[in-house]
């Protein structure tokens, strides 16, 4: 069961300006962390399937992905670069492995 959230009309300008803006930015915020997530998931599969060549192709896609989600202030830098530093292991692993 989904509730509808019930929004307030702002009185002032600004006000109605900012609620606007806002819809915009979490659409394309929504967008963009999904982006992230799907990068994140492709690599981790690739790894867990024992593909070696594409994990690598996938994690150098992930990077630029990750680093621009980032930097747009998204998710914090900090939680990007422990993600890439995981997937780093996990790439590097399978690449000893093999």
């Amino acid at each position: 069961m989904a509730t509808k959230k019930v929004v307030k009309n702002p009185r002032l300008a600004s006000g109605r300006k900012r609620a606007r803006q806002n819809i915009k930015l979490n659409a394309a915020h929504t967008s963009l962390r999904s982006k992230y997530r799907t990068a994140v998931k492709n690599v981790e599969k690739a790894v867990v399937a024992g593909d070696k060549d594409k994990a690598s192709a996938l994690f150098a896609k992930a990077q630029s992905i990750i680093d621009s989600v980032a930097d747009k202030g998204i998710f914090h830098k900090n939680k990007a670069a422990r993600d890439k530093s995981r997937l780093s292991s996990k790439v590097k692993a399978l690449a000893t492995a093999a």
